[in-house]
């Protein structure tokens, strides 16, 4: 699947990844220079919080990843900011790419990632008011998915990062995979973890 235009920012990171990193756009959030999300003064600021929190062993260009995937609403590079019916042609391929990488927990990174993943990926919707400052790094229960919205990084003061290291961490800490073992059902007791 390639979308139709001359530069685009692909995801990034393990296809097997447990935390889902989402972006607006490569214009916003880096990666026209080095292809891969993130990768812009305020991406590193978010690559610093996560590595503190274990989702990066090292930081940079080409971060190396811990079971962790990084992709954009809007994967094309775009010449100012996208348009509505630009960010809908892009909808097939980042929901495309959000069910192949079947992460568990979903950190939505700005206001439009929020809202999109809030109203596509959750029943929450209609009762969560996206004010960002208020949900950076809180819990929402999604369809499926934990939802942790994250500020813009280029809005983030002196808290920001350490709420939300914070925050992973503790998470981190729990069973937020949340599967359970229907493999005690079947004959030979092999381990069938489904969510």
């Amino acid at each position: 699947m390639r979308p139709a235009c001359d530069r685009f920012v692909p995801g990034y990171g393990d296809a097997n990844a447990d935390f889902h990193v989402v972006g607006d756009h490569p214009g916003l959030h880096g990666g026209e220079v080095t292809g891969v999300p993130f990768t812009n003064e305020s991406g590193e600021r978010l690559q610093a919080a996560l590595a503190d929190a274990g989702l990066l062993a090292t930081t940079g260009d080409k971060p190396e990843v811990e079971k962790t995937f990084f992709s954009y609403l809007h994967m094309c590079v775009p010449d100012g900011t996208p348009t509505q019916a630009e960010y809908d042609d892009m909808e097939r391929f980042f929901d495309a790419e959000l069910r192949a990488i079947a992460a568990h927990v979903l950190l939505p990174v700005g206001a439009r990632a929020t809202e999109h993943v809030l109203e596509n990926y959750t029943a929450q919707a209609r009762k969560t008011d996206v004010e960002m400052e208020t949900l950076h790094g809180t819990e929402i229960r999604g369809s499926g998915f934990l939802v942790y919205p994250i500020r813009d990084p280029a809005e983030w003061g002196d808290s920001h990062h350490d709420r939300l290291v914070d925050a992973l961490r503790e998470l981190r800490s729990t069973d937020f995979r949340r599967e359970a073992d229907l493999g005690r059902f079947d004959a030979d007791n092999e381990p069938y973890l489904v969510r």
